[in-house]
């Protein structure tokens, strides 16, 4: 492994939770303790967190890999200040939506549903609650709003007009099947999948690749499958936790947040724990 100096990689971009850095033709992407709600940076790390995500990340990657192909060249090439919470990946040119799958109403889809009847123009079933199983797993897009600033749900057809109808068979094609493959081998350990928004991006040779993370606690909400129950809200192995908690605190969703207690940190760590080491069957150490 080589010397490394961060003083000879470049810091392109610093989003919410991860910092992109330039070195030669490749990229180090490194995944910080910073945890963001509704669309906002908190004051207050969680522990472990780049650690865990980026873990938890390369077991997902080697178990999608026959799926869809990824970023990754390298966990280790990486410099040492990094070391555990970085990836050495290739550049890509990252597809311009957020690409979301659900398969059970719950957050920003249960609003919708609740005033539209549908998710983003997916219509669904009269009657649904809160945490309903879906008829079957669907495809609710996003756009990618710049830090400070909301997503907001988008159609296919809006999908369609942005990169095209045939990229967007194929967005829509790799991330049900995506979700689908994440919510089997979850489901094996006892965690149903409620949702889980991924990144794709093309390489210089025109091949769809998977980039930044997958099925993770910050980009999937994560329930125990013993005491899932439909019409109320679930327990959360994913940063649900921190959400009920800012919700709760009086924060607006304007101003400055305000720290997060040390109880509620503490109870956001042991989740992430719990959940990457009963989807990996790895001890977290």
């Amino acid at each position: 492994m080589r010397e490394w100096c961060t003083c000879l990689v470049e810091l392109l971009h610093s989003g919410k939770v991860r910092d992109l850095y330039a070195d030669g033709d490749d990229l180090i992407l490194v995944a910080s303790d910073r945890v963001s709600v509704y669309d906002t940076v908190l004051p207050t790390p969680i522990p472990d967190k780049g650690k865990l995500l980026t873990a938890l990340s390369l077991w997902w990657f080697e178990q999608l890999a026959d799926l869809v192909p990824n970023h990754v060249i390298s966990a280790t090439d990486v410099p040492a200040e990094f070391a555990g919470r970085a990836i050495r990946c290739r550049r890509l040119e990252m597809v311009p939506v957020e690409c979301v799958a659900r398969g059970y109403l719950t957050g920003g889809g249960l609003k919708e549903y609740e005033s539209t009847g549908a998710v983003s123009g997916v219509e669904l079933p009269r009657g649904l609650v809160e945490a309903a199983i879906l008829p079957e797993p669907i495809f609710t897009p996003t756009t990618k709003a710049p830090v400070g600033e909301h997503d907001q749900p988008m159609t296919y057809a809006e999908v369609v007009e942005k990169v095209g109808a045939e990229t967007a068979e194929r967005l829509r094609q790799v991330t049900i099947e995506v979700y689908c493959r994440g919510a089997e081998l979850a489901a094996d350990r006892g965690i149903l999948v409620a949702d889980t928004k991924i990144e794709l991006g093309w390489a210089a040779d025109g091949t769809l690749l998977l980039g930044d993370e997958v099925l993770t606690p910050d980009s999937s909400r994560f329930w125990p499958a013993q005491s899932y129950q439909p019409g109320r809200a679930q327990f959360s192995y994913d940063k649900q936790h921190v959400r009920d908690w800012a919700t709760s605190s009086g924060w607006d969703r304007q101003g400055p947040p305000p720290e997060v207690p040390a109880e509620v940190v503490a109870a956001t760590r042991a989740r992430y724990i719990e959940v990457y080491e009963r989807l990996t069957g790895n001890r977290w150490e």
